[in-house]
């Protein structure tokens, strides 16, 4: 069991299916910067701009583009700025001065991670604090494929915090520049026989702070402290990607969909088995005409599951683990994808990730997975920082490859282990990358006029790029449902957690204040009512869900005046004008959308 009381319930609730919320305040989106703003030195600038640089749009993903990481640099001698502790605001690309260097400074340059708990969990509840941890390890892959040299992910909290200066919270650290990796110590050395330096004090208000908030600086605090001495150092591994790729990467909006080829997929697995070679564990769940799973590896090596044969999904979902099923996938001729459980996963997948019905039409998604239910302190922090660092890794391999992708961090339920036939509570799905071969953007509709641009059942196109349209169902538009029992979402009881550039995370939907889908028209909100010169319209299957009933074709279309309006309006040529165009509500929250404009 785990050596915490308070991280083995915070662990157990963040997997669950209680629902988050309410929303609260989440302060500052950056850490507010005192004294002179100062200019990044050349040998830094590069670095910095391609992984943390910008505001709600940057280089590394963030769950809802919420970004809780803060940056601190320790730069020393030679390094263009008098040696000290650094600040950096992405916003601004600047440095502000945080506190003194030791004497005399010892060469090269460091980051260290902190984190805001506060800007996550203002949204996520009590599921935020796995998605800061999430979070860091993506900011540290950014870093890494920018140009870093080393990464740190266990070192001790204490020591990283002091050495940044004395911040609250403080998760990782990165080489950015050569130096000896011992000099954290002389940096931590300097907070500490500081007398002037201040204890760390809670920010405004964070007395009266809600409990899920509480409750996470306290077991982010715990798992910082689990950490031991100046931690491993791993050097960065892999080839790195051009600078187009890391500015080009971007969350891609839900509605890709087409299986990658195998070769392409086994890049993306072996980018992050790569980055993270002491774990969490990796497989590839795949649709298509043989969907399962396939690892780097035999079944009995690093695979999934493990435990008995044919054991089913949970809640129904048909797939399991069976030698029978074993055998092997060519790759690219230099690796090998093994097969060691078939089945159908995705909607298995779907349901696990906070009911998002889009995830069951993505071609395949990449799984990290581990952290026992009564894992230590450590593992639990290893094992979130190495799954974010990994993915961060592979989402720039399928950005290289064409390939359309987006990470997928808030889970429930989601014990892999169990759904393939072994023993429960030991094998949890940590993060996910969605990956696929057409973008939602090349979704066309077909030519008709006066009619639906959908197929004759009565569903409207999948959604448009940008839009987030997971209904109450467990569906995304047009999505296959989800072959769970209880699959049935009840609105309001989970969000999830895409890792998105920019862009919010999809959430599956609560009473939101923004317009939604009429319960009962199949119409997107904001339409007009339709005319009483066509047909009167059939009855709705039910809330919600977005289809008519019947699949036959409809009665002869009125005269039309124009093409059909698009390939996701679901309305007909001839209705009323839609209203001006603004931004589009997220269908749990009720919040703008931002970033859902090409980035």
């Amino acid at each position: 069991m785990s050596d915490s009381p308070l991280v083995t319930e915070a662990l157990a609730l963040a997997r669950s299916s209680v629902a988050p919320g309410p929303d609260f305040p989440a302060g500052p989106a950056n850490m507010p910067p005192r004294g002179e703003a100062l200019p990044v030195p050349a040998c830094l600038d590069r670095i910095l701009r391609l992984s943390l640089a910008g505001g709600r749009l940057r280089p590394a993903p963030s769950a809802g583009a919420l970004h809780p990481v803060d940056t601190y640099l320790l730069l020393g001698s030679g390094c263009g700025l008098p040696p000290g502790v650094y600040a950096y605001h992405p916003a601004r690309h600047r440095l502000h001065r945080h506190g003194p260097a030791p004497e005399p400074a010892p060469a090269g340059a460091f980051a260290v991670l902190g984190v805001t708990a506060r800007r996550t969990v203002s949204h996520y509840g009590h599921r935020g604090w796995p998605l800061v941890l999430l979070d860091a390890g993506h900011a540290a892959a950014a870093l890494a494929l920018s140009g870093a040299h080393a990464v740190c992910l266990d070192a001790d909290g204490g020591l990283l915090s002091a050495a940044a200066g004395g911040v609250p919270v403080a998760l990782a650290a990165v080489q950015l520049l050569p130096g000896d990796h011992g000099a954290l110590g002389r940096w931590a050395e300097v907070r500490n026989s500081s007398p002037q330096s201040p204890s760390p004090s809670p920010s405004p208000g964070e007395e009266e702070a809600p409990e899920c908030l509480r409750t996470a600086l306290r077991v982010l605090g715990e798992l910082a402290d689990s950490g031991g001495g100046h931690g491993t150092w791993h050097p960065v591994a892999g080839r790195r990607p051009d600078d187009s790729v890391l500015l080009s990467r971007r969350s891609a909006s839900p509605g890709f969909h087409g299986m990658p080829s195998n070769a392409v997929l086994a890049r993306i697995l072996a980018a992050a088995e790569t980055a993270s070679p002491a774990g969490p564990r990796w497989s590839l769940a795949v649709g298509g005409p043989r969907p399962g799973l396939l690892t780097s590896r035999p079944a009995g090596g690093s695979a999934a599951g493990g435990g008995a044969a044919g054991g089913p999904a949970a809640g129904g979902g048909g797939f399991g683990a069976s030698a029978a099923h074993e055998g092997h996938v060519p790759g690219d001729g230099t690796a090998t994808l093994h097969r060691p459980a078939s089945g159908d996963v995705l909607p298995t997948l779907a349901h696990w990730a906070a009911r998002q019905g889009w995830i069951a039409q993505a071609g395949a998604v990449l799984l990290a997975h581990g952290c026992p239910a009564g894992a230590s302190a450590a593992q639990i922090r290893h094992d979130h920082l190495a799954a974010g660092y990994g993915i961060g890794h592979a989402q720039a391999a399928a950005t290289a490859a064409g390939v359309p992708s987006r990470p997928v961090g808030s889970w429930q339920g989601a014990d892999l282990g169990a759904a393939l036939g072994g023993p429960a509570g030991q094998d949890w799905v940590i993060h996910g990358l969605a990956l696929g071969r057409t973008p939602a953007v090349d979704r066309t509709p077909r030519p008709t006029t006066g009619r639906r641009t959908g197929p004759a059942t009565g569903r409207t196109n999948g959604p448009a790029a940008g839009s987030t349209t997971t209904s109450a169902t467990g569906r995304g538009a047009g999505a296959a449902t989800v072959p769970h029992a209880g699959a049935a979402a009840d609105a309001g009881t989970g969000r999830s957690a895409c890792t998105a550039t920019g862009r919010e995370t999809d959430a599956a939907p609560r009473p939101a204040a923004g317009p939604a889908a009429g319960p009962a028209t199949g119409r997107e909100a904001g339409t007009a009512p339709r005319t009483a010169t066509g047909p009167a319209p059939r009855t709705a299957t039910g809330p919600a869900t977005g289809r008519e009933t019947g699949t036959a074709p409809r009665p002869a279309p009125r005269p039309a005046t124009g093409p059909a309006t698009g390939p996701a309006t679901g309305r007909e040529a001839g209705t009323a004008t839609r209203p001006a165009p603004g931004p589009a509500t997220r269908p749990a929250t009720g919040r703008t959308i931002q970033g859902d404009e090409p980035s």
